[in-house]
């Protein structure tokens, strides 16, 4: 029994043939601490003159991310500028060239896949962009993403701050996170799934440093996960940006409760392949390889860990033997840990690795 989420091409945008290689293919039990009780107040400040009109709750404008899928090798064009290029290939490797640009051989970033690599490609707005394969790679698809400039969509935003176990966060609404991209076919793509917490692993999303527009950045990877991974809908189930602010991630339900349904199970999401369920994943926006994490973002990050490990009756520190609910399969780690330490990935970057003790060790005091 698998817990990889389904590969199929994503049938729920729009899609355009290229010249191609290939088609289309397929792409220890922990203690469970009390129920989790909502600790919520809602999310972000509203605009001195929007009112409000639903019980707790602001309506705000956010831009409708707009992504134009394209299966195959060769020149893609979109109608609109795209800030963002995911891309998905079975075999050893694609690589990307955008106008005026060199190619650009693609790594995976911090998805993982079966089969081959994903990366998500921060670009200059762009119209167009060229894709080849390497040989022996196949089903090559890449989806151009704009999540800046779009047509609003209205969205109903919590009025006041939100906050679960005292860490203050942005919910999904109050990030423009459109729940219909969790459906594909008129059904959800990735339906919840529950299961008893064992193990914190730490990621970073490889994006651009210095972001001065990261919600647009998390509504950009949610769109990669949900579309070009087919994965139904963002890998994390939590985000942190430069300036230390949290995103809700991966939905989890109607109760108001990031990450947890009432009885303390987390969800399951797609960040730690073959390893996800019972698996917590926290993302930091950015790319950590020869720069470390802000001073917020770290604080941010340690904060979050510390009262999720509490919460759960869990050491950071302690070395566990991690075994998936789903079909037994176990691992040696430490409960908090790093994505390379469960799969070969450069994630969270090798500054960021560097500083998992000092975490762990700060969010076990």
């Amino acid at each position: 029994m698998s817990e990889h989420p389904p590969t199929p091409t994503p049938s729920h945008r729009r899609k355009r043939s290229l010249s191609r290689r290939g088609v289309i293919g397929a792409a220890g039990a922990v203690a469970a601490g009390a129920a989790l009780t909502p600790v919520v107040f809602a999310a972000t400040d509203s605009d001195s003159d929007a009112t409000t009109t639903d019980a707790g709750t602001t309506p705000e404008k956010f831009p409708a991310t707009r992504s134009d899928a394209t299966t195959g090798t060769g020149t893609a064009t979109t109608a609109f500028a795209a800030s963002y290029v995911g891309v998905r290939w079975n075999g050893p490797a694609a690589s990307l060239r955008l106008p005026d640009g060199e190619w650009k051989t693609l790594s995976g970033g911090c998805a993982t896949v079966e089969d081959g690599g994903a990366a998500l490609v921060a670009t200059a707005p762009v119209t167009s962009y060229d894709l080849k394969a390497a040989d022996g790679t196949t089903d090559v698809r890449s989806l151009a993403i704009d999540t800046t400039d779009g047509p609003k969509r209205t969205v109903k935003v919590p009025s006041e701050p939100t906050r679960v176990r005292g860490v203050r966060y942005l919910s999904r609404p109050a990030w423009g996170a459109d729940e219909s991209k969790r459906y594909k076919d008129g059904v959800v793509n990735s339906p919840e799934k529950y299961y008893a917490l064992q193990a914190i692993t730490v990621h970073h999303t490889d994006t651009p440093n210095g972001d001065d527009d990261p919600a647009a950045t998390v509504r950009a990877i949610y769109e990669y996960h949900a579309v070009t991974l087919d994965w139904g809908d963002i890998g994390y189930h939590f985000l942190i940006d430069e300036a230390g602010v949290v995103y809700e991630g991966r939905y989890s339900g109607d109760d108001g409760v990031p990450a947890f349904d009432p009885d303390g199970d987390v969800v399951t999401a797609f960040h730690t392949a073959g390893y996800n369920s019972g698996n917590l994943g926290i993302a930091l926006l950015g790319t950590l390889t020869e720069q470390g994490p802000t001073d917020a973002a770290k604080a941010s990050l340690t904060r979050l860990i510390k009262v999720i490990a509490r919460f759960k009756g869990l050491d950071p520190q302690a070395r566990i033997t991690y075994t998936n609910p789903v079909n037994g399969v176990t691992k040696d780690a430490t409960t908090v840990s790093g994505h390379r330490d469960w799969l070969q990935t450069d994630c969270p970057g090798q500054t960021m690795y560097d500083l998992l003790d000092e975490v762990r060790a700060a969010a076990g005091r």
